[in-house]
């Protein structure tokens, strides 16, 4: 079963640190294991209230950031996951595009539309 990887800050997570409730009750409706990533350090791991997240979290502290492919090659290597284990949505395009160059199957996620309908549909889609 495929591995969910979210998007934590402007994905998952606003910017005062609160959970964004209609993606979590969409997310709970699949019953895969999810993964919020961010490059978050220890402070604002607190000040996002990441350590309260209700997912396991992954972050390198900005080093790398996730624009940079060792990102997540380093993550898939922490996880013992493979690029075709995993799913991704990400509302930056730049670490969109470092994600894909490792072979993660990703979703832009357009954190000002917050069209879940759609998010939705990548997910049934590629979770099969």
């Amino acid at each position: 079963m495929k591995t969910i990887l979210v998007d934590a800050i402007n994905g998952f997570i606003d910017k005062e640190g609160n959970v964004f409730e209609e993606m979590h009750e969409m997310l709970e409706d699949f019953p895969n294991r999810k993964i919020i990533l961010t490059g978050a350090s220890d402070k604002q791991m607190e000040t996002f209230k990441l350590n309260d997240a209700p997912y396991e979290v992954f972050t390198l502290k900005h080093n790398p950031e996730k624009t940079d492919p060792k990102y997540y090659e380093m993550m898939l290597e922490h996880f013992a996951l493979k690029a075709e284990d995993v799913i991704y949505f990400e509302h930056g395009a730049e670490a969109v595009a470092s994600a894909e160059s490792v072979g993660i199957k990703t979703y832009f996620y357009d954190a000002e539309k917050k069209d879940l309908e759609s998010l939705k549909k990548y997910l049934i889609d590629n979770l099969k």
